[in-house]
């Protein structure tokens, strides 16, 4: 067997590579999106506003259980993007197999955990409906029998992104999101209790796992030959991934603490309420998420390169998402009681606008997370780890008093806060790490998107201190938004940038 048989050749790092990635894996992500716009209504219809909340907790429950992944699937695909980018390829079958291992092995011991809390989980923890305990243990059961599948699948996953291949997991990303949603519905209208809906989606996540694994060994040929659990990994790959699980810990936390805390003070029923805008609001990180998951591996293969470069990457790829998610966001503030009204009815909106509005404002600071992928990278993700606990012994007793005086808005607000603080840290800590000052922001446009961005949102409060008929500020919007890509085009893209943009002006 030739050395080209078995071994992957390394994909240089590009701008067009990575622009390319970015919008597969957008695209990859918005048709769950649409999915989920659709299915959250007639969910909640079919279910009913508790059951709904039921299966939304449980879902939250899995996330934080998947930090028993301790790193090891980040730490991995660090390393074998490092492997495939200096060509030293040999090292990727016992990374990749001591990495499975492992995470099949952590996700076993996940699963006896949340069997074992689970009773507690449902009948005391997540107050729910004296009806539905039974109900709740058994899904909470089934769930728990997933972890092994998923943290293994992040492994397979990681493979795939460590080489570049975003097309090839949007191949089975894509019906996987989509089935997140599209399963429950079916099984709902089909009669299916929640047991056997969840039991679906774990069949289905299987599927996708399997599916990872084969398209792993057709873009690295030499995972298929024999590759033995190599000890010596162990240490190196808990050493970085140990403040990832701090992270790991933390993060799904800080994300999910907030429905934990309203089921608690207030009911279930309203942690439908906070939910549904909730996740609108969080999809729209399915922007900076696609652009962070390509920026991870080729942080990982730059870093010790030209240090020129990973500035530049750094900072214009947050200009990109500031100029594609601001005035997103500003438009779904103006319009949140509305869209909300049309999609859930009008009592759903009286309930969730101002939360709604409230998170959508926090969604604004996202772009900022590039530099999380960055410290990462180059192998500091002790930066972020404590980070997040700083903002996890801050954000529990905020939360929890703001729930209380202001309700579901409350937990927004809490929301954002954090987001600002993180914020705050990230870009200090980018700035003294890589000497990311106002020059570089400057030279690089990311300045000048933020003027723009900054006069567009003047305008948009106007329009809504304006108190005009919708269509009279759907109009004005629309103006604004051209007037907005205008100046963009004129004052926040230089040539590079255009050059990206439009393949025919290319030299």
């Amino acid at each position: 067997m030739t050395s080209t048989e078995t071994t992957a050749q390394p994909r240089p790092v590009s701008a067009r590579l990575l622009a390319r990635n970015t919008l597969i894996n957008l695209a990859g992500q918005g048709a769950p999106l649409l999915i989920a716009f659709l299915a959250i209504p007639l969910l909640m219809k079919r279910l009913g506003v508790d059951r709904f909340g039921v299966l939304t907790l449980a879902w939250m429950v899995i996330g934080y259980f998947s930090l028993f992944d301790l790193g090891l699937s980040r730490a991995m695909t660090r390393q074998v993007a490092e492997a495939n980018g200096t060509g030293d390829t040999a090292r990727i079958p016992s990374l990749v197999r001591t990495s499975l291992i492992l995470q099949v092995a952590l996700g076993a011991l996940a699963g006896v955990v949340l069997l074992g809390l689970a009773p507690v989980l449902a009948e005391r923890i997540l107050r729910v409906p004296p009806g539905m305990t039974e109900e709740a243990r058994n899904v909470l059961g089934i769930m728990a029998l997933s972890l092994p599948i998923m943290l293994a699948s992040t492994v397979l996953r990681g493979v795939l992104e460590a080489g570049q291949r975003f097309d090839l997991i949007a191949l089975l990303q894509v019906p996987g999101n989509v089935l997140l949603f599209l399963v429950p519905l079916l099984g709902a209208y089909g009669g299916y209790g929640l047991p056997a809906i969840v039991l679906l989606l774990v069949l289905a996540r299987l599927a996708i796992a399997v599916g990872f694994a084969v398209l792993s060994r057709r873009v690295f040929p030499i995972l298929r030959g024999p590759a033995a659990f190599d000890g010596s990994l162990v240490r190196p790959l808990f050493s970085y991934g140990g403040w990832i699980t701090v992270s790991n810990i933390a993060g799904p936390f800080l994300l999910y603490i907030d429905r934990f805390v309203i089921g608690a003070v207030l009911s279930v029923a309203a942690v439908s309420y906070y939910t549904a805008p909730y996740e609108v609001i969080v999809r729209l990180m399915v922007f900076p998420t696609s652009l962070i998951m390509v920026l991870f591996p080729a942080f990982s293969a730059m870093a010790a390169g030209d240090l020129e470069k990973v500035v530049r990457l750094y900072t214009r790829s947050m200009k990109y998402l500031f100029l594609v998610m601001g005035p997103l966001v500003m438009v779904l503030i103006l319009f949140a009681r509305s869209l909300l009204g049309w999609w859930l009815g009008p009592e759903f909106a009286g309930q969730s606008t101002l939360a709604f509005q409230i998170l959508a404002a926090g969604m604004l600071l996202t772009p900022v997370q590039v530099s999380v992928s960055l410290l990462h990278a180059i192998g500091r993700p002790d930066v972020t780890a404590k980070f997040y606990l700083l903002e996890l012994c801050l954000y529990l007793p905020v939360v929890w008093l703001l729930v209380g005086r202001m309700g579901i808005a409350g937990a927004a607000l809490a929301w954002s806060l954090r987001a600002l603080l993180d914020t705050i840290l990230l870009l200090a800590a980018s700035r003294r790490m890589f000497d990311i000052g106002v020059r570089s922001a400057a030279d690089n446009g990311l300045l000048q998107s933020l003027g723009v961005l900054g006069a567009l949102g003047a305008v948009i409060a106007a329009i809504a201190a304006a108190g005009a008929s919708l269509p009279v500020q759907a109009a004005l919007a629309v103006l604004a938004l051209v007037l907005f890509a205008a100046c963009s085009w004129r004052f926040a893209l230089d040539r590079r940038d255009r050059d990206l943009l439009l393949p025919g002006r290319m030299r």
